[in-house]
């Protein structure tokens, strides 16, 4: 397992806000759901989409970051 996957695994959780490091557009994801590696997010303007933690490390949003 990669380290990047076990650093996610550790600091994210279901309810987390989060934003794909390539994919501004999408806008801000929630985490629903964490299955293995695979993280389903429901995004702003992608809508709900099934992440690989193997190929992407989501980057976390704190509340407070929020406008």
């Amino acid at each position: 397992m990669a380290n990047h996957i076990k650093q996610a695994a550790g600091l994210l959780q279901p309810g987390d806000y989060v934003r794909h490091p390539t994919q501004p557009d999408w806008g801000i994801g929630q985490i629903q759901s964490m299955i293995g590696n695979r993280i389903t997010v429901n995004f702003e303007h992608a809508g709900k989409l099934l992440i690989d933690a193997n190929l992407v490390s989501l980057q976390q949003v704190k509340l407070d970051d929020l406008p």
